[in-house]
Parts: C-alpha cells; structure tokens; sequence
C-alpha cells in the first residue's frame, strides 16, 4: 500500500466514516494525506486555518473518533494505521 493507492480511496473511507460516525467525519473530512510510511498515515490539517473563520478541530478529535477513521481504512482498505497528525 502506498500513499497514492490510499488518496484515491480517501472519499470512499470518509463516505464510510460518515456513516459510522459522523463527529469523526467533521474531526477529519478536511484532512490532507501527507504521507504514509512504516505503517504512519500522516495528516495535515494547515489548510484548514486558511478559511476566514478557521475550524480547528483539534480539541475535538479524540482517540475514539481516531480509531473510527482507523476503522473505516480498515474496512475500505484493508490496513491498519497508526494515524499522525501534523
């Protein structure tokens, strides 16, 4: 699995986590992949702070909403991540 093959599923995996969770999905629907290596899916949430009222959802994402995001990768494509955010 490389990084490619995981953006070109990334809607499906958060059409999925909008099912399943939709706090989660807000928590990260504005997420950038920014790399995946050793199993650690890197995410950016800078773009984010460009709107004029920034939604920093930071104190928002928890463990909870994070092992949901890793569920439904699970689901759409068969891995596990660790996830990092940047």
């Amino acid at each position: 699995m490389n990084l490619d093959q995981i953006k070109s599923s990334w809607n499906e995996v958060l059409d999925l986590l909008l099912e399943e969770n939709r706090v989660a999905w807000i928590a990260f629907f504005d997420a950038r992949l920014v790399s995946f290596e050793n199993n650690e899916l890197t995410l950016d949430f800078s773009d984010s702070q460009k709107f004029a009222n920034p939604h920093d959802f930071k104190k928002t994402r928890n463990s909870d909403h994070t092992q949901s995001l890793i569920n439904a990768i699970k689901s759409v494509l068969g891995i596990t991540p660790t996830i990092i955010e940047r």
